[in-house]
């Protein structure tokens, strides 16, 4: 079988010659240029006339690239801000338990200073929680039996006298506050030295001085201390300060209130005076049950 081309495609020379031909030509055309320099111009138009084409052929790339920066970037910025979240979170925590101490320190540091100035052996308590009865004003405190606490024993902080205990057990104790209406604390006038009973206030957490006379030299700004009396609270504490002196109930007598010289609701840690209570002091100070009802009518 003859495989021979057909004879229309035998014109010219040979593919071997053509071959020769521009190997020949392109190794001319290649120590030329290198050394005239002469298709330079050649080679920048072509690149010109295709950097369009390379642009647009490399579009599809850059633009997938783009969209994975940007994915990526979403991601990262969502992690920082999650991590930022936290990190505020955990800073806000640290703050407030920084501020919680600061205010602790300090009125750990007062009541200290009043343990210095008092003199007595005493031991520091923190308020556990308010009393359940909504009738009277009672704190209980971590401090009991086994603390040397007793019932009797006075209380204060560091600005004056919180109460007195009414209740011990063994690890805790119940503090009934100058402000109950069933509290009593001989009191003494410090600018005139009178000396009388104050009395928890019914309303309104205050103190009040049922049964001076009206000719009593006292007006408001006057501060009432212990005055010592009863062989309990040490003479000379603070216990309040006159708000309002008005006419009482009878001519007979006057009517005065006073603002705690303690910050009988809003404080934190106490200072339990390890003093020995008299014999008769009371174990509770639990209103009378008619009391109760009064109160629970009102």
């Amino acid at each position: 079988m003859d495989r021979s081309p057909p004879p229309f495609f035998k014109q010219g020379p040979s593919a071997n010659v053509r071959l020769a031909f521009f190997s020949l030509l392109a190794i001319a055309l290649l120590i030329v240029d290198a050394r005239f320099d002469t298709l330079s111009r050649l080679r920048q138009g072509v690149a010109t006339v295709l950097y369009p084409v390379q642009r647009a052929l490399l579009l599809p790339r850059d633009l997938i690239a783009s969209l994975g920066d940007y994915t990526g970037e979403i991601e990262r910025l969502r992690a920082e801000h999650a991590e930022m979240r936290q990190i505020e979170a955990a800073n806000a925590r640290t703050l407030l338990q920084a501020e919680q101490l600061a205010a602790e320190n300090s009125q750990l540091r007062q009541l200290l200073g009043m343990r210095e100035r008092t003199a007595i052996r005493s031991t520091v308590a923190e308020v556990l929680y308010d009393a359940p009865d909504p009738f009277s004003r009672r704190l209980v405190v971590d401090r009991g039996l086994q603390h040397g606490v007793k019932a009797g024993q006075p209380v204060i902080d560091a600005h004056g006298v919180i109460g007195q205990v009414t209740r011990a057990h063994p690890l805790s104790s119940e503090v009934t506050l100058v402000t109950d209406r069933n509290s009593t604390i001989p009191i003494e006038i410090r600018r005139t030295g009178i000396r009388t009973l104050a009395w928890g206030a019914a309303t309104g957490g205050t103190i009040e001085l049922r049964f001076l006379p009206s000719a009593s030299d006292i007006r408001a700004g006057d501060e009432l201390v212990t005055s010592g009396l009863d062989g309990l609270f040490p003479p000379g504490l603070p216990v309040a300060r006159v708000t309002s002196v008005g006419p009482g109930s009878t001519s007979a007598f006057m009517r005065v209130v006073a603002e705690p010289a303690a910050r009988v609701e809003r404080t934190k840690l106490l200072l339990v005076l390890l003093v020995e209570p008299p014999a008769d002091a009371p174990q509770a100070a639990d209103p009378p049950p008619d009391s109760r009802r009064r109160g629970r009518r009102g």
